[in-house]
């Protein structure tokens, strides 16, 4: 298969990474318990955005790659053109407005605020478990990518000379990871490699075989042909790999201190390994298999939604989606007025207000992720791609 082939059915997969941690974030207790725990661990759509990186990255720039100057600043402008306008756009934006309002939360309690959006512009914060939710507090997962942006290339070149790489590669980072905890665990600075929890589960270093293992896939994928199957195998078996992760980080046991079964030590397995592998197993059957859910992935509308998922991401924790959640509560509030003043009993008695509430709020960041999509972040995209950015001046 070419390394700049176009997968549709994978863009569809970035938006139900984002759409997944949308509904994790807006879980509410007074759904029923099954429902309840199980969007608790939907967080696991950043594990398909990160094995969805190791992939792509892997995928277009393994056959290429080269350690020379010429070579990585085109690459790292590539991926600046990718990653950063929304991301500082939306960071200052956010700053801005809860500062405007009086609220310092979005610093995280820290007593300097321009060091902490200097650390959050710069995606610094994500090394210190102190600061990881502030500023745009999903933007954590950002410094785990720009990690491996980073360092893939370097990657790249020992995988080439050696293929036990894949397994010495990731056990040098894991352990790189364990021993800053050891040295920091005990020094209190902002929680820099402060816990075992926060590395595993925040960091490159701890999350590292997410995107070692979607590099593997890439190479699989390269060396393969174009032919298509018409049974969804792995497709099938893909699905249940993700489904079995989600269910185990479902039964475990959670409190107030623990409320996730992913900050459970099965929990971080399953999150880590087990989810990976059947989220590469996916990835495969829809490469590779015809299906129905790779005919619906890769339908225009999820395309859309898919290029657009990114912003979506960004917003649907923060002061758009604050403004958002405020405008759906007066409108749901509202309507089931409405209903009652129609004497609707009848479908007033049916109609769950959380799940309408949550649809609102889905549908209107949908359309404003879609706006800022065609209106700033592709036409900035274009534009950075074909500049003169961190190119080589000649004289």
């Amino acid at each position: 298969m070419k390394s700049n082939i176009y997968i549709p059915a994978l863009t569809g997969v970035r938006a139900v990474a984002a759409f997944l941690v949308f509904f994790h974030h807006f879980n509410r207790t007074e759904f029923s318990y099954s429902v309840f725990r199980t969007l608790n661990e939907f967080h696991m759509g950043v594990t398909l955005f990160f094995v969805l990186s190791g992939f792509l990255i892997c995928l277009r720039y393994y056959d290429t790659c080269e350690i020379s100057s010429t070579w990585f600043r085109k690459y790292i402008k590539n991926r600046i053109a990718r990653i950063y306008p929304m991301y500082l756009i939306l960071t200052v934006a956010t700053f801005a407005y809860f500062w405007s309002i009086g609220d310092n939360s979005v610093q995280g309690g820290l007593s300097s605020p321009i060091a902490v959006l200097f650390m959050n512009i710069f995606f610094l914060r994500g090394f210190f478990d102190d600061l990881k939710f502030t500023g745009v507090s999903q933007g954590w997962s950002l410094t785990v990518e720009e990690c491996f942006y980073f360092l893939a290339p370097f990657f790249f070149m020992h995988i080439k000379k050696r293929k036990t790489a894949f397994i010495y590669l990731p056990m040098i980072l894991l352990g790189t990871g364990s021993l800053l905890v050891l040295i920091f665990s005990n020094i209190n600075f902002f929680g820099f490699f402060g816990n075992f929890k926060f590395m595993f589960l925040y960091t490159f270093l701890g999350r590292c075989i997410e995107f070692f293992m979607g590099m593997g896939l890439a190479l699989i994928i390269l060396k393969s042909d174009d032919t298509v199957k018409k049974f969804p195998l792995f497709t099938i078996l893909g699905i249940l790999g993700i489904a079995g992760g989600i269910a185990i980080m479902a039964t475990q046991p959670i409190d107030e201190k623990t409320p996730f079964g992913l900050y459970q030590p099965v929990g971080i397995f399953a999150n880590n390994i087990v989810l990976p592998i059947g989220v590469v197993v996916f990835f495969y059957g829809l490469m590779k298999e015809k299906s129905l859910i790779r005919y619906l992935l890769s339908a225009p509308l999820m395309q859309l939604l898919g290029k657009s998922s990114y912003i979506f991401y960004l917003i649907h924790i923060g002061f758009i989606s604050k403004l958002a959640s405020e405008f759906s509560e007066k409108s749901t509030t509202r309507f089931f007025d409405w209903l009652d003043a129609k004497e609707y009993w009848w479908l007033s008695e049916h109609i769950d207000y959380a799940f309408i509430s949550i649809c609102t709020v889905f549908i209107l960041l949908n359309i404003v992720s879609i706006i800022l999509y065609k209106c700033i972040e592709e036409p900035l995209n274009l534009y950075i791609r074909k500049s003169a950015l961190l190119e080589k001046r000649t004289k």
